[in-house]
């Protein structure tokens, strides 16, 4: 080669899950926000997302996030998310890994005790509180979307499954909620692989009868999200804890259960009275890590939804540093939707 096209990345993860954060090797990107960037990547550069997601640089379980410069003055730094299923405009877990990859890589100082800055997403600013402690970050809340309950309780039948009930959140995303119990599931690692198949069928199920409109955002495509709930054990007064599994289609159990999931049953709990603001639910994964969600406030809003505004508080851990070599030449890697916004291709 003439010469090489390299990308910086820090691998990190956040209750199992794994974000691979883009911290150098990519040229501006054009839009006025960074909702416009994302959309600019979706439909004019989507091989970032399929060069590091798949063979031979990543696996379709991991996430990538692009850290971006604001467009908004109000935040110091913006970030793009890139999942298997697309271009979420908002994730707990790649926010808590985004946030805390930019203190351990200095683009935002990190200061001892407790350090509150914002970021731009695609879906707006969102508050982050960093909780610093001899130089490590030890947690990372930040804002989650607000979420509501578009159908409670509804029955489809679903083949080589039966008739499953779920109702239907929207959390930044929207997400089918089925109780696990009821499917024969106790939300073990072992059933991993059953979970996927179980949740494929039902999505798939759902997006044949029907799409979701967000009440300000419209059409946000296909439902691309369930989540197992596991029964709620009541630990204190304020306090709640349930196993939980998050499914992304196609065939993808996250790690973690996700903060956006978390969202979603706060907002289903909040609808069924059995949570109030205030109160705190801990969702507990497959491999035994857990995010906590916790209700801020409800509001009324798109005629007459109740909308949780709510917090998601988890640690992200740094797993390496380093720097991808991107070698067009070979049969594995796809250069064509990403080699114009690589900045190394103007090197010599």
């Amino acid at each position: 080669m003439s010469h090489e096209l390299t990308l910086q990345l820090l691998d990190t993860h956040a209750g199992g899950d794994v974000s691979r954060i883009v911290i150098g090797g990519i040229d501006p990107l054009p839009g006025t926000t960074v909702r416009e960037q994302m959309e600019y990547l979706e439909n004019d550069a989507d091989g970032l997302r399929k060069l590091l997601l798949n063979e031979p640089y990543g696996i379709p379980e991991m996430s990538v996030d692009l850290i971006v410069p604001a467009a908004d003055p109000r935040a110091q730094m913006g970030y793009i998310i890139m999942e298997v299923m697309g271009y979420p405009v908002y994730s707990g877990s790649n926010t808590i890994c985004t946030a805390t990859a930019l203190l351990e890589t200095g683009l935002i100082p990190k200061r001892e005790g407790i350090q509150r800055f914002t970021l731009e997403s695609p879906a707006g600013l969102v508050q982050i509180e960093a909780r610093v402690e001899n130089g490590v970050v030890e947690a990372i809340t930040c804002g989650g979307l607000p979420s509501y309950i578009d159908t409670h309780r509804a029955t489809i039948h679903v083949p080589e499954v039966g008739d499953v009930t779920y109702s239907i959140a929207y959390s930044g995303g929207f997400y089918a909620l089925v109780d696990a119990e009821a499917l024969g599931f106790s939300l073990k690692r072992e059933e991993e692989r059953a979970l996927a198949e179980c949740a494929h069928r039902i999505v798939e199920a759902i997006q044949a009868r029907s799409g979701f409109s967000h009440y300000t955002l419209g059409d946000v495509g296909p439902l691309p999200f369930l989540h197992f709930m596991g029964p709620v054990e009541q630990i204190a007064d304020d306090f709640y804890r349930s196993r939980s599994a998050t499914y992304v289609h196609p065939g993808v159990i996250c790690r973690s259960t996700t903060g956006t999931g978390t969202s979603a049953r706060l907002a289903l709990m909040h609808y069924e009275g059995a949570i109030k603001p205030g109160d705190k639910l801990e969702t507990i994964s497959l491999r035994e890590t857990g995010f906590i969600g916790e209700v801020v406030e409800v509001r009324e809003a798109g005629g007459g939804h109740q909308v949780v505004e709510n917090t998601i508080t988890g640690k992200s851990y740094v797993l390496a540093r380093s720097e991808i070599v991107v070698n067009c030449d070979d049969p594995m890697v796809d250069c064509g939707g990403v080699h114009h916004i690589l900045s190394s291709r103007h090197q010599s």
